[in-house]
C-alpha cells in the first residue's frame, strides 16, 4: 500500500492515532502536516519524524475555530506543495470535558454537548470545506474521518460522543456524494478501544486494571487495539489500492461488536457505568 509522495494533513495529530498515522505515513514516503492545538506535542512529533528522515511540518490549529482550519490547511498546502489526504482525526469525549454531573442526562452541560459536537462533527465538515480547493488539484484525493464503534452502539455516559460519531458516519456518506464529481473519495473508520491517551481518560476508576481486563475480554482478539493498527488502515484508505472504496464506514474493533453489548464490554451494569 504505497503512500509515497502523498501529502497528509492530520488534525489532532500530536498524539494517539493521529501521531501513529503521521509516523507511518512519513515512514512510507508521505509528507505530513500535523495540525493540533497541542503545540509542544505536535512540534516534538514533527522533530522526531524529521530526525528519522521523514518530511513533516506542524501548524497550530484549534479545529473548533474555522479561521484556524482555513489558515492551517492553507499553510500546510503551501509547505507541502498541495494536499492529497485530509485525515479528520481530532476528537473528544464527554468524560474528557465534564464530570459525572455534567454528563448525566438530567443535568447535562450544554457547554460539554456543544464542544463535543464542535470537535467531532462540525470540524470535519469545515475542514473538508477548507481543504476542497487543494484536494481538487490532487490526482488521488481523499478525506478520511475518525469515527468510533459508538456510531453503531450506545455506550453509557457518552451521549454527545456517540451522537457525534453516528452523525459523522452519515456526514461521510453525504460528503462522498457531494464530492464524487471532483473525484474525491470520503471514508470513515470506526475503532473500538485503542491504547491512546483519550481512551484512557474516561476510565479513571478505582481499579483500572480490572476494568482493562474486562474490556480486553469483550474483544474477540482479547486485547485493545494499537494506534499503529488503525494507522495501517488509514494508509490503505489513502492509497491507490482503495480507489474503489468510497462512502464506507469501516469497523476496526477486534471483533468487539460481533458478540457483546457495550455494557458487557465495560464489565458493569448500566447504573454502575453511568455513575
Amino acid at each position: 500500500m504505497s503512500v509515497d509522495g502523498l501529502r497528509f494533513v492530520i488534525t489532532g495529530g500530536a498524539s494517539g492515532i493521529g501521531a501513529a498515522t503521521a509516523r507511518l505515513a512519513a515512514q512510507r514516503g508521505g509528507l505530513v502536516t500535523v495540525a493540533d492545538i497541542d503545540e509542544t506535542g505536535g512540534r516534538e512529533l514533527v522533530d522526531s519524524i524529521r530526525g528519522s528522515g521523514g518530511a513533516a511540518w506542524f501548524v497550530r490549529c484549534d479545529v473548533t475555530v474555522e479561521a484556524d482550519l482555513v489558515g492551517g490547511i492553507n499553510q500546510a498546502a503551501s509547505e507541502m506543495g498541495g494536499i492529497d489526504v485530509l485525515h479528520n482525526n481530532a476528537g473528544v469525549a464527554d468524560k474528557n470535558l465534564g464530570d459525572g454531573v455534567e454528563i448525566a442526562l438530567e443535568t447535562f452541560s450544554r457547554e460539554v454537548w456543544d464542544q463535543v459536537l464542535a470537535v467531532n462533527l462540525t470540524a470535519p465538515m469545515f475542514a473538508a470545506k477548507a481543504a476542497l480547493p487543494h484536494l481538487r488539484q490532487s490526482s488521488n484525493p481523499s478525506i478520511i474521518n475518525a469515527g468510533s464503534v459508538g456510531a453503531f452502539v450506545a455506550y453509557p455516559s457518552l451521549l454527545a460522543y456517540g451522537s457525534s460519531k453516528g452523525a459523522l458516519a452519515m456526514l461521510t456518506k453525504n460528503l462522498a456524494v457531494e464530492l464524487a464529481p471532483d473525484g474525491i473519495r470520503v471514508n470513515c473508520y470506526c475503532p473500538a478501544s485503542i491504547a491512546t491517551p483519550m481512551a484512557d481518560r474516561p476510565y479513571d476508576v478505582a481499579d483500572p486494571g480490572a476494568l482493562r481486563q474486562s474490556i480486553n475480554g469483550a474483544i474477540l482478539v482479547n486485547r485493545i487495539g494499537r494506534p499503529e493498527e488503525v494507522a495501517a488502515l488509514v494508509m490503505y484508505l489513502a492509497s491507490d489500492e482503495s480507489r474503489f472504496v468510497n462512502g464506507v464506514t469501516w469497523l476496526i474493533d477486534g471483533g468487539a461488536l460481533a458478540w457483546r453489548n457495550t455494557v458487557d464490554m465495560l464489565g458493569m451494569s448500566p447504573e454502575e457505568a453511568a455513575g
